[in-house]
């Protein structure tokens, strides 16, 4: 199998800096061909200003997406996974991608988002990099402009939660795998110490916290981190956040997805047939993955809308490839997860 290409989720509000830790990130690619999905709004002019400090070797205009409707972690299914897919598509695949998130944004549900099958053999969460305003948040303000974080909030039509900044801040900061403390230079050295020290005290372990200022850090120390992010959301919820005993939240959504793994089936029709009863015994709204059938060499795609299930075998195993069965399940928050995980793992 392919080796997966790393991804790297930044994150923080309006104005700590994630844009100029790109730009730098990007003068010092070293001949990395990094693709950038931007989801921060607010600021003027933000792909010119990022190709301004990006040599053609390294990315070009079609590196860049731009999403612009709304708040990436509430428009998953419809802006960001499409984008991916189109990245993965291509013949000349990034090295890396790197996905600047909106300061509003949940960083939780965009990680778990790389477990979606349409993505999840293909590219992996190599960190999720939390950048703050260093002097902002040692004065409790947590952005330079809240002001213009409001706005950016009134904004965003398709916000679908209006979670506080505090809790907002707790959510980026226990999501992350390194908090970047930025503008440093703008604080007292005991400041930078005593804040670092806090947030050391909130983090999980082995979390690094790294002092900044003007968003200059070594390339190395920012990308290839190997998080794998996606496979180790236990503990990766903010304290203010109740979890369920299989370790998920579910982030003020009105929706929430559970990822069903078994092993190899026996009956492709005998286990539609279970699907669509599940669909039907838990008002479940989309149902989509693949199967590993028993003594088949192709591997079986299903996908359900409503009691609709559609099953066809799209391509051969690869040798190294794990031969499972992972379904991707959809509904409304409530979902009786340990019935569904019961009637698909039998």
């Amino acid at each position: 199998m392919a080796q997966k290409i790393p991804a790297t989720i930044i994150t923080g509000f309006l104005g700590a800096g994630k844009t100029t830790l790109i730009r730098h990130m990007l003068q010092q690619a070293n001949g990395r061909r990094i693709a950038l999905i931007i989801n921060e709004f607010g600021d003027l002019g933000i792909d010119g200003e990022i190709l301004t400090g990006c040599g053609d070797e390294t990315c070009s205009a079609e590196d860049i997406t731009e999403l612009s409707n709304g708040c990436i972690c509430c428009t998953v299914a419809e802006d960001f996974i499409p984008t991916m897919q189109a990245l993965l598509a291509r013949k000349d695949r990034p090295d890396h991608i790197v996905i600047e998130t909106s300061g509003l944004a949940l960083p939780q549900p965009l990680v778990r988002a790389f477990n979606w099958p349409e993505i999840s053999t293909s590219v992996t969460v190599d960190s999720v990099v939390t950048v703050i305003d260093g002097p902002a948040v040692n004065e409790g303000r947590f952005a330079h402009d809240p002001g213009a974080v409001e706005v950016q909030r009134k904004g965003d039509g398709m916000l679908d939660h209006e979670t506080p900044l505090s809790e907002l801040f707790d959510d980026q900061i226990a999501c992350a795998d390194m908090v970047v403390v930025n503008k440093t230079d703008l604080m007292d050295p005991a400041a930078v110490e005593a804040l670092s020290a806090d947030l050391r005290a909130k983090t999980r372990g082995g979390v690094k916290v790294v002092q900044t200022r003007m968003g200059i850090l070594p390339v190395d120390v920012l990308l290839g981190q190997g998080a794998g992010a996606e496979t180790d959301m236990a503990g990766r919820a903010a304290p203010h956040h109740d979890s369920g005993a299989d370790g998920h939240h579910h982030d003020h959504d009105e929706f929430e997805h559970l990822i069903v793994t078994r092993p190899e089936i026996s009956d492709p029709a005998a286990f539609a047939e279970t699907i669509a009863r599940t669909i039907r015994d838990h008002d479940i709204l989309r149902l989509k993955g693949f199967a590993a059938v028993r003594g088949r060499p192709m591997r079986l795609t299903v996908q359900a809308v409503g009691q609709r299930v559609e099953t066809y075998f799209d391509r051969p195993w690869g040798a190294g490839d794990e031969r499972e069965t992972r379904l991707v399940i959809i509904g409304e928050t409530g979902l009786d997860r340990a019935a569904i995980q019961a009637l698909l793992s039998a």
